[in-house]
């Protein structure tokens, strides 16, 4: 299923779902500060260049935060 998300970056409506989702998986987190740290720095990156308009980005970036976030 994640495949499918990192694979489909002419979803715009994609980003926020993502989101959503390390959002979500987050406030339960059980990884280390440094790995919180990063996923939430890409998780930031995404939103903005979601915001921007650069949805390809986005979707690559958000993409990248929940893999290393497990999702």
């Amino acid at each position: 299923m994640l495949l499918l998300g990192c694979v489909a970056p002419a979803f715009a409506n994609h980003c926020p779902m993502d989101m959503k989702k390390i959002e979500a998986a987050m406030k339960t987190t059980m990884v280390d500060e440094a790995t919180k740290k990063k996923v939430m720095e890409l998780y930031n990156k995404g939103k903005a260049e979601y915001e921007a308009g650069d949805h390809a980005s986005s979707m690559k970036v958000l993409c990248e935060a929940m893999k290393l976030r497990g999702i």
